[in-house]
């Protein structure tokens, strides 16, 4: 068996019904704004998009692009770009990069009222679609773009529940979905990407396979944050006891009958990123996973 397969079968009844839903309205749609998130750009990118968006104007926005590794990230900028995309960075919590979102449908929507113009129409308000695995920021956002807290923002999967339109101004409405997600994720590191970012839910893979995900993949890419944050130990999967005990020295945790207390340390882990202890980090490498 390949050790790179992984087979995840996550896909709550609400995001097979917003599938359904997108399919159904995507004629009303004029731009689609996809958020994914910045350090798993390749990860978080919904893969079978083009399916149910019918071919739409697309710009993609990396979300926590201030939490990511700019130099890997912008690789995957560039990637995206030369594939035909409208891309835009941006920190949607803080600042003025959402503005960048509103600039780039009103481009897209120039040829459209162009046409609409010489036929004596008035311009026409854009329909703006946005969508997003679980837990990129895209609530964020929204929230960012309307200027007033319309979507509920949760640091788990899956807060968003239903479609709704919201107006931006008097260009623009969004329209809001819950985040959506593959039926079957085959790629283990995909898989283990997007639970180290708390895109996939804890119960899904166990949280131990997440932590020494984490760990391996900070150590190998991002030394002194790994012995910065989690001891000078170095990882070595045949060696777990000792880096173990190194976190618990370096952070204080005390020991649980005689040994590391494994689950607590594995939860501090994947909090050091769910909480932005840890920033300037990209786990999609573009020269492993293009």
């Amino acid at each position: 068996m390949n050790e790179n397969k992984i087979n995840i079968n996550w896909y709550p009844g609400h995001m097979a019904k917003t599938k359904r839903q997108i399919k159904e309205i995507i004629n009303l749609v004029d731009v689609v704004v996809h958020v994914i998130d910045a350090r798993i750009p390749f990860s978080s990118f919904i893969s079978d998009i083009d399916s149910f968006i019918s071919e739409k104007p697309q710009i993609i926005f990396m979300s926590k692009y201030d939490l990511c590794d700019k130099c890997e990230t912008n690789k995957w900028v560039n990637y995206y770009k030369n594939k035909g995309y409208k891309v835009i960075t941006g920190n949607s919590k803080i600042g003025n990069d959402y503005l960048k979102i509103i600039d780039g449908v009103l481009d897209i929507m120039k040829d459209v009222n162009k046409k609409r113009s010489e036929k004596g129409l008035l311009p026409k308000k854009a329909n703006v679609l946005v969508v997003g695995v679980t837990n990129v920021g895209k609530s964020t956002l929204i929230n960012r773009l309307v200027n007033k807290r319309v979507s509920e923002v949760g640091n788990k999967p899956g807060v968003t529940k239903n479609i709704s339109k919201i107006k931006i101004n008097d260009k623009i409405d969004l329209i809001d979905t819950p985040g959506v997600l593959w039926p079957k994720i085959t790629d283990r590191k995909v898989a283990l990407n997007l639970a180290s970012m708390s895109i996939i839910k804890e119960e899904v893979i166990q949280i131990d396979e997440v932590a020494l995900h984490i760990l391996e993949t900070l150590s190998e890419n991002y030394e002194s944050v790994y012995f910065k944050m989690y001891g000078n130990v170095k990882f070595d999967i045949n060696n777990i006891e000792e880096i173990y005990e190194s976190i618990s020295k370096v952070r204080n945790i005390p020991f649980y009958q005689g040994e590391p207390d494994y689950n607590r340390i594995n939860n501090l882990i994947i909090n050091d990123i769910k909480s932005e202890r840890i920033k300037n980090i990209t786990f999609d490498k573009f020269d492993e996973m293009c």
